[in-house]
């Protein structure tokens, strides 16, 4: 009965889900800090009571949440700064990677390279950006959208899986029919 044990198959799905939330509550923690640094650590600042009730509602632990503000808040806080990159991928389409990072330079390399390896480009600012309208804190595509069938979607699905990898990247949108929330694999 090798390879039949309850809990490697246990373990491996753990291992993977562990993963997927460590990664969440990660970005949460990037932009709970940035928040923090802006609001000065006061939890009633609206943008940071905001961020704090979307990390509850994805179950991130309290003392994580409180080490974000409190790092945050620190003097010796990292210069941490949202950066919105645009670019264009399979078919056309248009993509809006929002990013924190601390270091511009090195994220917008890893973004171009990340993007290049997937054949699809990085363009300058405002070129992608006029098919989305800003709501907030997100981009909602404007009409029409674009349709992605065979190559093409596998292309998309693989281009917005490399950028959920990244550590620096909190959400990305675009405009492909069936995929403008795609803040779903980033969204926070």
């Amino acid at each position: 009965m090798a390879g039949h044990s309850k809990w490697a198959q246990i373990k491996r799905q753990k291992s993977a889900t562990d993963a997927a939330r460590s990664r969440i509550f990660a970005r949460y923690a990037r932009l709970i800090a940035l928040e923090s640094k802006k609001a000065g650590g006061s939890a009633a600042a609206p943008a940071l009571a905001a961020v704090i009730a979307r990390a509850k509602a994805a179950n991130m632990p309290k003392d994580n949440i409180e080490r974000a503000v409190a790092r945050g808040a620190s003097k010796d806080a990292g210069e941490t700064e949202q950066v919105v990159y645009e670019a264009y991928g399979p078919a056309g389409i248009a993509l809006l990677i929002d990013a924190l990072t601390d270091s511009k330079n090195r994220t917008t390399q890893e973004v171009k390279r990340l993007l290049a390896k997937q054949g699809a480009q990085l363009a300058a600012p405002g070129a992608a950006g006029w098919a989305f309208t800003k709501t907030g804190t997100d981009y909602v595509p404007k009409e029409p959208l674009i349709d992605v069938a065979g190559a093409d979607e596998e292309k998309l699905r693989a281009i917005l899986e490399a950028l959920d990898e990244h550590e620096d990247v909190q959400q990305v949108f675009t405009n492909a029919r069936g995929y403008e929330d795609t803040g779903d694999q980033a969204r926070i």
